[in-house]
């Protein structure tokens, strides 16, 4: 019975066949790039390909610095040093490239390039013929395949970021002879039907997928498009003569949409976070101003007419109490000093003399004797006592040595 191996087995026997063959392990191919691909880690992943048959190829990133000078692109005629061998996971045998140099275009490129240059000196790239994109599109026009990645990923992103905008798609042909035509007129179409923006593109591919899009058919239907055309063909390395022509280009489908599409959650969050600061500032406002109207409410009761009266009258009022105070502090002292002058006067009073047992005498002519002098003997004078009066006559005189008090 024959032996049975397992796929590892067989991998592993080709691999080593490859690895005993001195010719392989030391290579050099010259072929046209097709599906070049940047990747993101440094390696650099294309196909090899002329009229018989394709080899596809990798360059790793530790090889780039010192085996490869320029920027690789599609539809260039390259020459590749390296070595043949098998990928035994998958079964695959691939050329590992270690040096890349260019070895002339192939002919595709070259008519890219041919095209290009014909189209630039006609002013279709100018920047002067560019429509702005508008910011808040409700419609916009597809133009592109309808089963591939580009409609699902431009579907996908649309309705995450504005579910109110309208897609409108007319199924083009992307790829083939018949691809260019079906693309210009999608362009037409649904540039008569006013929209506000259209996307035209497809999902990455070779330089003979994209090839639809190098087409002068495809490029004046963008330039007397009057809609503004968005621009979306392959990875963000293709570029396509559909590029160069539309108003504005996209490197991916998906960026085409975020593009055409205006974010209507951003915008809301946005005007969340504007309306809370409108908000917050109209609270400080309306703040501020209460607290001026208190501080004029304050200044107000300060000029106050009413108050002004109230506190002149409280003034008046204690004015009038001083003045009370004063009048009564000033009658207290009269009535003192009236009681004292009162006194004094009772003390010097005739009568108050005549109560304690004196008299008091009158002359003939009525006035008060007080010398010896102002009668004479014979002449009559009063006595007045306590409880009446007398009449006498002088007998006699006599004028005493000494001078009393009462005396002047």
């Amino acid at each position: 019975m024959a032996s049975i191996y397992s796929v590892s087995q067989v991998n592993s026997y080709i691999k080593n066949m490859f690895a005993q063959d001195f010719a392989l392990s030391r290579i050099t191919v010259r072929g046209e790039v097709s599906n070049c691909k940047y990747h993101t880690s440094g390696h650099v992943y294309f196909t090899l390909k002329d009229k018989g048959g394709t080899l596809a190829a990798v360059m790793f990133s530790g090889q780039r610095k010192s085996g490869l000078r320029f920027q690789m692109q599609e539809g260039q005629q390259v020459v590749v040093t390296g070595a043949v061998d098998v990928y035994e996971r998958d079964g695959k045998y691939q050329l590992y490239a270690k040096k890349i140099e260019p070895d002339g275009l192939g002919g595709l490129f070259e008519r890219f390039l041919r095209l290009r240059n014909e189209l630039e000196e006609m002013g279709m790239f100018a920047p002067e013929y560019k429509q702005p994109i508008p910011k808040y599109a409700s419609r916009v026009g597809i133009v592109t395949a309808p089963t591939g990645a580009a409609i699902r990923d431009i579907m996908n992103i649309s309705a995450r970021r504005n579910p109110y905008v309208q897609l409108i798609l007319y199924p083009a042909l992307v790829q083939g002879e018949a691809a260019s035509e079906s693309i210009a007129a999608g362009i037409r179409t649904l540039d008569a039907m006013n929209l506000d923006v259209l996307i035209v593109g497809r999902g990455g591919g070779s330089i003979e997928d994209l090839w639809a899009f190098n087409e002068e058919l495809v490029a004046r239907a963008i330039f007397e498009c009057k809609t503004p055309v968005i621009s979306a063909v392959g990875h963000e390395t293709d570029v396509t003569i559909a590029d160069y022509v539309a108003d504005l280009r996209a490197p991916t489908p998906s960026a085409a949409a975020e593009l055409a599409v205006f974010d209507y959650q951003r915008f809301e969050e946005q005007r969340q976070v504007y309306k809370k600061a409108v908000m917050r500032a109209m609270e400080r406002k309306v703040e501020k101003r209460r607290y001026l109207v208190q501080q004029y409410r304050f200044r107000l009761r300060l000029k106050d007419p009413a108050r002004k009266i109230n506190e002149k009258r409280q003034q008046l009022a204690d004015m009038e109490e001083r003045m009370q105070l004063i009048v009564e502090k000033r009658l207290q002292s009269a009535r003192h000093r009236l009681a004292l002058d009162s006194g004094r006067l009772h003390g010097l009073s005739p009568l108050e003399k005549i109560s304690n047992g004196f008299g008091f005498v009158t002359g003939p002519d009525g006035k008060r004797v007080d010398r010896v002098e102002r009668v004479k003997v014979g002449e009559s004078i009063t006595v007045r006592i306590s409880d009446g009066r007398l009449t006498a006559r002088i007998t006699e005189r006599e004028k005493t040595k000494y001078k009393s008090e009462d005396q002047p």
